[in-house]
């Protein structure tokens, strides 16, 4: 049988292990991506290396998330970071460049390569035919360095797109309808590979936006081929030099299969609070929506903001209705206003923001209590717009515009007008202004990094201990997010490289005593439901309930990054035998595991809980390989790596 796109990837850059399903390889990054809130941390990390450059094909790391600089330490990461791109290697964009998913596929991604970044939404780039994922700051910052990265080897999906989208129907509405029919975890442990007549028709722009919202289905990452339609656009970007063929051979071999007439697709809304909680437009139509966003780097770019003009050229946004724009590239927007296009949109009522991140992440425009949003950001999670009760709907572009002028949710069908094209841009600069390279080796020796008083240093967890004793200090259901377990929001955020600070607001949209009893009761579980953790990539997430004292967290199913960030910073991650015991599990009972550390030296696979409290015992998993298990034991990867340092 032959190769698939992923196989022919992960083949060429395999260094460990074997092509086997549910196997561990170890794989060779070439790309490494980087940000302004998971960065600092990746930095800290790399630079306990001790290595005098970067040791991949091409870094860099982008100001895109935290930019307002609301207070001198936000400022202050964005100092360090820029003077350490500059001294190491690594090119930084500038608050305001753009998104970094977004401008790493217009300067830096190369159809084959193998892509790492400290952001879930990093499988962006698969759109343009590269294998590439989100993970934990500590794993990128190794793959900076040149080591490899780990991974289970995942199952590959083959999801066959034939027919061509109908007018109004959007690259969004596809993966929305993938989210509907598998659910928010129905990626675990998967690949998604788009091929099929129907994934040609598609072009750069419309495949990324679909592999950028596979984070939200848990996938691994998705993956279009590099064909045709990926040289055209590299052709029209100025860099049709960096393509390369990418296809599947006729007999790819596949581990399951998934079939998508797009002819049949039409516009979808999915409902708060959860990406997959997912209906037609019709379902929705008529709620009253106050705040409308267009933006982030799943629907930002120049095809969806011309789109949106085209929709609003003449008209007017309802009275009722707040309307902004967070541009995923600042060379998009450049295009558009040499277009005259960005006229349209700010004649319409439309207030035209940096190119950010922004509101997608609760920074800026966060909704008043009893507001209703609707977004084409990628996450709707409670809270994540930075108000604890927040309603978020998540919609294509067309629809969102559609809503802008009736003040309701909207079917875009019903407007009466043509539908805008799908198109991409004609032309763009390579010259971004606010992109900056990094310096040559030679005058890079004599650079200094910039250390404000808010950048400290990582805290390490001590070896795993002979016997595990907690409390419960919190119990949770299903879906929680890394937004749960550590918010963002710009009054935040701005704590990521001040880790004792930043661990005062752990689960503080959930439980705001949670910190408080955590410190009190220093050695404590978390119990959580299914797909704990999705979302984000932060490893923040793992690090600041360390700090706090919790030793494990046991659950019905981990999401992937969170699960590897939990192992990385020496949580335990355990999972309920029978998942029905989650339920006879209450906050404040007190758990004990006798001799988990030789358990866990001795490779067993499940272990004895006894929940003293109430005087009852079950069963976890502890599904762990050898290289994990060295780093539970000695407090995580950092501490492994401290302990036995390279010679």
């Amino acid at each position: 049988m032959g190769d698939s796109v992923t196989r022919k990837i992960l083949k060429a850059h395999l260094a460990d292990g074997r092509l086997v399903a549910g196997e561990e390889i170890g794989i060779r990054i070439d790309e490494i991506l980087i940000q302004d809130i998971t960065g600092t941390a990746a930095m800290m990390h790399f630079e306990a290396m001790q290595l005098e450059r970067v040791r991949c094909k091409v870094a860099a790391v982008y100001g895109d998330h935290n930019v307002l600089q609301v207070s001198e330490e936000n400022t202050e990461d964005h100092v360090y970071l820029a003077t350490a791109a500059r001294k190491y290697g690594i090119w930084w964009g500038k608050p305001g460049a753009g998104i970094g998913h977004q401008i790493h596929q217009e300067h830096f991604a190369c159809p084959g390569d193998t892509a790492l970044g400290a952001d879930s939404h990093t499988v962006h780039a698969g759109g343009m035919g590269l294998y590439a994922m989100g993970a934990g700051g500590l794993d990128v910052a190794v793959a900076m360095g040149g080591g490899l990265y780990y991974l289970t080897m995942p199952a590959v999906t083959r999801v066959h797109l034939t027919g061509t989208l109908p007018p109004w129907s959007t690259a969004k509405d596809v993966i929305l309808e993938m989210l509907r029919r598998n659910t928010a975890s129905g990626g675990y442990g998967k690949v998604f590979e788009y091929v099929g007549p129907g994934a040609a028709s598609l072009n750069v722009q419309q495949r990324v936006t679909i592999c950028n919202m596979g984070a939200e289905l848990g996938a691994t990452t998705s993956v279009f081929p590099s064909d045709r339609a990926t040289r055209e656009y590299m052709k029209r970007i100025g860099r049709e030099g960096d393509w390369r063929e990418v296809v599947p051979d006729a007999d790819a071999d596949y581990d399951d299969s998934i079939e998508i007439d797009l002819g049949r697709i039409e516009p979808l809304v999915a409902l708060p609070s959860n990406p997959d909680n997912v209906v037609p437009v019709g379902e929705a139509a008529g709620v009253k929506i106050d705040q409308i966003m267009v933006g982030s780097c799943t629907n930002g770019s120049y095809m969806d903001l011309r789109a949106l003009a085209e929709i609003l050229k003449g008209k007017k946004v309802h009275p009722d209705v707040m309307f902004f724009v967070h541009p995923s590239s600042r060379l998009d927007v450049e295009e558009l206003a040499r277009e005259g296009l960005l006229t349209e949109l700010i004649a319409s009522g439309v207030s035209v923001e940096a190119a950010t991140c922004g509101a997608c992440i609760g920074v800026g425009h966060v909704p008043a209590k009893g507001m209703k949003s609707l977004r084409v950001a990628n996450r709707n999670f409670k809270g994540r717009s930075g108000q604890r009760d927040d309603e978020v709907y998540l919609s294509s572009s067309e629809v969102a515009a559609a809503t802008a002028l009736t003040g309701v949710i909207t079917d875009p069908r019903t407007l009466g007008i043509q539908a805008p094209r799908q198109h991409e841009p004609s032309h763009l600069v390579q010259e971004n202004a606010s992109l900056v390279p990094p310096a040559p080796e030679a005058d890079a020796r004599t650079l200094t990094v910039v250390k404000g008083d808010n950048i400290k240093g990582i805290p390490l967890k001590g070896p795993l201990s002979g016997t595990l004793r907690g409390e419960v200090l919190i119990k949770l259901g299903d879906n929680i997010s890394t937004d749960h377990i550590m918010p963002a929001g710009a009054q935040i955020l701005r704590y990521r490289s001040n880790i004792p600070k930043l661990a005062e607001y752990v689960f503080n949209r959930v439980d705001p005593e949670f910190a408080a009893r955590a410190k009190q009761k220093p050695g404590g579980l978390i119990v959580g439901g299914a797909n704990y953790g999705q979302g984000s990539s932060r490893e923040h997430a793992a690090i600041a309930p360390m700090f706090l004292g919790v030793t494990g967290v046991i659950a019905k199913a981990f999401a992937r990054i969170h699960r590897a960030n939990l192992i990385n910073w020496g949580l335990l991650p355990m999972t309920f035998v029978n998942p029905a015991d989650h339920d006879t599990v209450e906050q404040g009972d007190v758990l004990e595991i006798a001799d988990v550390r030789k358990q866990v030296e001795a490779g067993a696979e499940r272990l004895r809980v006894k929940n003293t409290t109430k005087g009852t015992a079950f069963q976890v998993a502890l599904a762990l390989n050898a290289r994990e298990r060295r780093y539970i034991l000695a407090g995580g990867l950092l501490a492994h790596t401290k302990a036995r340092p390279a010679h």
